[in-house]
C-alpha cells in the first residue's frame, strides 16, 4: 500500500507505537482470564485457588503423604509444617512450590474427602496398615488407582474440579469462613483487572496522541513536498494536472492520507496483534474449538475480499468525479460575471448537476457494498457465539472446561472476530486513501519539464555580477507547446538591447507573450536558444535569471494583504522609500494616497477590490521595485486611459534609461516611439525597426497602425 512509504521517514514513533499496541493488547487480552477466575474460582470456588490448602487436619496430612509416591511425599512433607494446634501449614517453600503441590496432591486429596461417602473405602485402615509396614507404598497407590474408578473421577479437569471441592470441605472442617475467603479474592482479582485495565488506557492514549502527530507530520510534509513540486512546475505541468485537481490533491487527497495514517497506526497495527494474541490466548483455553475461530476468520476474510473487489474500482473513479466537481464549481465562481451577462444560469446548474449527479451515483454505489460489511460480520460474529456455546456447553457437561473458560473463549474469540471486523471498516476508507496516495505521487514523481541544470549552476555568478541593462537576444528560436504539432514561434531572431526599449507588436495569437514566457523560461525553447548577456536561459538556474528580470503578466494578479506587501513582493525587507518611488513611477501613487490607509491600505485576493487599470499599475509598481537588469511587460498597458499610459511610458524612459526595457503591445501609442518595434505575424517576425522605417517596410505594420490611428494622428507624430 503506497500510504506506507510516507511513514519511512517516522520509524521511531512508529516502532514506539507497536510497542504500545502491545502493551495494549497484552492488557486487553488479559482481562478475559481475570473474568474466567472471577467465575470460576471466585464464584464457583468461594476464593479457593489452590488445591494445596494453605492449613490441613493431621489426618488429611499424613493420608496424603501415604498415597503420594516416595519423591513426591518428601516435597509435601517439605512444604507443611506442623503447627502447636496440631494441624499442618504451609511453608513459604510451599508456597514457591504451590503449581507442582496442586497437580500432585490433586487425586490423593480427592480420595481422602470422599472415603467419609464411600464406606468401602477405609483409607484410616489403610493408613495403619501403612504405618504398621504390613503393607507397601505400591500397594497403597493401586489402592488409590482403583478408588479413582470407584469415585467416578474422570479426566484431569474433573479431578481438579473435584480436588478443589475438597480443599473447600477441608477449609469449612477448620473452620474458616469461604465468605470472607471468596470476598477476599474477589476484591484482589477485580483490584488487579482495575490495575491491567488502567495500563491499557494509557498506552491506548498514548497512541492516539502520537499517531495523531505522527499522521500531522506525514501531512505537513506531504503538504510541504507538494507545493514546492508545484511551484517548480512550467505552465505545461499545470495544464497537465490541472489547477483544479492540484487543489484538490493538496487538500482533499492529502487530508484523506493523514486521517488513514492516523487510523492505520491506531486500528491498523492494532487489529492483527490483538487477533494472533487472542489466537494464542483461546487455545491455551480451550485447543479442542479451534476450529471455531478458523471457520470464522475464513469467512471474514472471503467476506473482505470480495466486498473489496466490487467496490475498488469505484473508488478509484471517485477522486476523479470530485475533481471534476471542483473544475465546474471554479469555473462557475470565476466567471459569474459573463454566466450573469448571458444568462447561462439554468445551462451551468444543469452543468454542475450533472458532475454532481455522477459523483453522487458512484459514492451511493460504494455506500451500498459497504454497508453490506457491518451486517455480515455481526452475523457472522453472532453466529459464531452461538456454536461456542453449544459446542463448550458439551465440553462443560464432560467436565471438559468450566464455566469460567467458556466465557474467556467467547470473549477471545469476539476479541478475534473485532480485530477483523475492525479491518474491515477501515477498508472502506482504505481504498479511497490509496486512491488519494496515488494521486499526490503522479504529483510529486512528475519531472518538471523546465529544470534547473546540473551540475550546480557555473554561471550564476557570471550573471549576477553584471549590471546595467542586459542584452537580451533570440537566436533562431522556434517553440511549440506540449502534445501540439503546431509553432507558436518560427525561426524568431532579434535582440533586445540594453539602455533601449524594445517594443513587440502583432495580432492576437500571434506569439507575443510567448515570447516574454521564454525569456523568464516558464518555458523551454523546442530550437534555437535564449541569451541574456550571451548566456543561454537554459545554462542558468531560474533564480538567478529571474533575479534579473522585472515581470508584469498579461493578467495583473495582487494577492491578499496590503498594497506595500504586495509592491514590495520580492523583497518583505524592501525600503518604504523605494516602494513609494516604484508607486510614483506606476503612475499609482493618486489613487494610493486618497485611500484611507495610504500603502497601508487592505488589497483583497486577486486584487478584486481594486479596478483593472489600479491593480494593472500597481503591478507594474511590483516589477519596478526590484532591483532589475530588464523589464519585461506584458501588455501591461492595456486597461489604462492614454494620458496614464502616456505619462508612465515618459517616467520609465527618464527612470529605466539604463535597463533593457520589453513592452508587448497591441495599442499602437504604446510602442510608438519604442527605439525598436518588432513585428509578429503567425508566430514569425515580419518586421523590426523604428515606427518610421516600418510603416515604409513592414505591411503588417502598416495595417495595424491605419486601424487604430487616423491620418491626423499619424501626421501629428505623437499619439499618445
Amino acid at each position: 500500500m503506497r500510504i506506507i512509504r510516507y511513514l519511512k521517514d517516522c520509524k521511531l514513533a512508529v516502532a514506539l507505537v507497536v510497542c504500545l499496541l502491545v502493551a495494549q493488547a497484552a492488557a486487553d487480552l488479559a482481562l478475559p482470564s481475570y473474568t474466567s477466575k472471577i467465575v470460576d474460582v471466585g464464584i464457583q470456588q468461594s476464593g479457593v485457588e489452590h488445591v494445596a490448602v494453605d492449613e490441613m487436619t493431621a489426618r488429611t496430612h499424613d493420608l496424603v503423604a501415604m498415597m503420594l509416591p516416595e519423591g513426591d511425599e518428601q516435597t509435601f512433607r517439605d512444604a507443611y509444617d506442623e503447627t502447636p494446634e496440631g494441624t499442618y501449614r504451609l511453608n513459604e517453600q510451599g508456597k514457591k512450590e504451590v503449581d507442582a503441590l496442586d497437580r500432585m496432591m490433586a487425586l490423593p486429596l480427592v480420595a481422602v474427602h470422599s472415603s467419609e461417602r464411600a464406606p468401602d473405602l477405609d483409607l484410616d485402615q489403610a493408613l495403619q496398615a501403612y504405618q504398621a509396614d504390613t503393607i507397601s507404598k505400591d500397594q497403597v497407590i493401586d489402592m488409590l488407582d482403583e478408588a479413582k474408578e470407584k469415585l467416578g473421577a474422570g479426566g484431569d479437569s474433573l479431578v481438579e474440579q473435584q480436588a478443589v471441592a475438597a480443599a473447600r470441605a477441608e477449609y469449612e472442617r477448620l473452620g474458616y469462613n469461604l465468605s470472607d475467603m471468596r470476598m477476599s479474592y474477589l476484591v484482589r482479582i477485580g483490584l488487579t483487572m482495575l490495575g491491567i485495565a488502567a495500563l491499557g488506557m494509557a498506552a491506548a492514549v498514548l497512541v492516539g496522541l502520537i499517531a495523531s502527530r505522527t499522521a500531522a507530520k506525514v501531512g505537513a510534509t506531504l503538504r510541504a513536498k507538494l507545493f514546492s513540486q508545484v511551484v517548480s512546475f512550467s505552465d505545461a505541468e499545470i495544464q497537465r494536472f490541472s489547477a483544479a485537481s492540484l487543489i484538490t490533491r493538496g487538500t482533499n487527497d492529502i487530508q484523506l492520507i493523514q486521517m488513514v495514517v492516523s487510523m492505520l497506526l491506531r486500528m491498523v497495527l492494532y487489529a492483527p496483534i490483538l487477533a494472533v494474541g487472542g489466537i494464542i490466548m483461546a487455545s491455551r483455553t480451550d485447543l479442542s474449538m479451534s476450529w471455531v475461530i478458523v471457520l470464522a476468520v475464513a469467512v471474514l476474510g472471503a467476506i473482505v475480499a470480495v466486498l473489496m473487489k466490487v467496490a475498488m474500482p469505484k473508488f478509484k473513479a471517485m477522486q476523479k468525479l470530485i475533481d471534476r466537481v471542483n473544475l465546474v464549481s471554479r469555473e462557475m465562481l470565476t466567471g459569474l460575471p459573463v454566466i450573469r451577462a448571458f444568462d447561462r444560469q439554468p445551462y451551468e446548474e444543469e452543468r454542475f448537476d450533472a458532475a454532481s449527479a455522477r459523483l453522487m451515483k458512484t459514492q451511493l454505489f460504494t455506500n451500498r457494498v459497504m454497508t453490506f460489511m457491518m451486517p455480515l460480520m455481526m452475523l457472522v460474529m453472532n453466529g459464531v457465539s452461538v456454536l461456542i456455546v453449544w459446542v463448550g456447553g458439551r465440553s462443560i457437561d464432560t467436565g471438559a472446561i468450566q464455566t469460567g473458560d467458556l466465557i474467556a473463549f467467547i470473549t477471545y474469540s469476539m476479541v478475534i472476530i473485532m480485530g477483523f471486523l475492525v479491518i474491515g471498516m477501515v477498508s472502506i476508507i482504505l481504498p479511497r486513501a490509496d486512491v488519494a496516495a496515488q494521486r499526490v505521487n503522479e504529483v510529486l514523481s512528475a519531472a518538471p519539464s523546465v529544470r534547473d541544470p546540473a551540475p550546480a549552476c557555473a554561471r550564476d555568478a557570471e550573471l549576477s555580477a553584471r549590471t546595467g541593462g542586459a542584452a537580451i537576444a533570440f537566436h533562431d528560436v522556434s517553440f511549440r507547446y506540449a502534445g501540439s504539432k503546431e509553432c507558436v514561434l518560427e525561426h524568431v531572431d532579434f535582440t533586445a538591447e540594453p539602455g533601449r526599449t524594445t517594443a513587440i507588436i502583432g495580432s492576437t495569437g500571434s506569439g507575443k507573450s510567448t515570447i516574454l514566457k521564454l525569456v523568464e523560461r516558464f518555458h523551454d525553447v523546442t530550437s534555437g536558444s535564449v541569451t541574456v548577456d550571451g548566456v543561454d536561459v537554459r545554462e542558468v538556474s531560474q533564480r538567478a535569471l529571474r533575479e534579473q528580470l522585472g515581470y508584469v503578466p498579461q493578467k495583473s494578479f495582487l494577492f491578499s494583504g496590503t498594497i506595500e506587501s504586495n509592491v514590495a513582493y520580492a523583497d518583505e525587507g524592501m525600503p518604504h522609500a523605494r516602494v513609494e518611488e516604484a508607486v510614483d513611477i506606476a503612475q499609482a501613487a493618486e489613487f494610493v494616497s486618497s485611500k484611507e490607509g495610504g500603502l497601508s491600505s487592505a488589497v483583497s485576493q486577486g486584487g478584486t477590490n481594486v479596478s483593472g487599470g489600479q491593480r494593472q499599475r500597481l503591478a507594474i509598481a511590483r516589477a519596478l521595485a526590484t532591483d532589475a537588469r530588464a523589464y519585461l511587460f506584458d501588455d501591461s498597458f492595456s486597461a489604462l486611459d492614454y494620458r496614464t499610459d502616456a505619462a508612465l511610458r515618459r517616467e520609465l524612459r527618464a527612470r529605466l534609461s539604463d535597463k533593457t526595457v520589453v513592452i508587448v503591445a497591441q495599442r499602437i501609442s504604446t510602442v510608438l516611439h519604442a527605439d525598436k518595434i518588432v513585428v509578429l505575424d503567425e508566430g514569425r517576425v515580419v518586421g523590426q525597426g523604428t515606427h518610421g522605417e516600418l510603416m515604409e517596410t513592414c505591411e503588417e505594420y502598416r495595417e495595424i497602425t491605419m486601424s487604430q490611428l487616423s491620418a491626423a494622428e499619424l501626421n501629428g507624430g505623437d499619439a499618445a
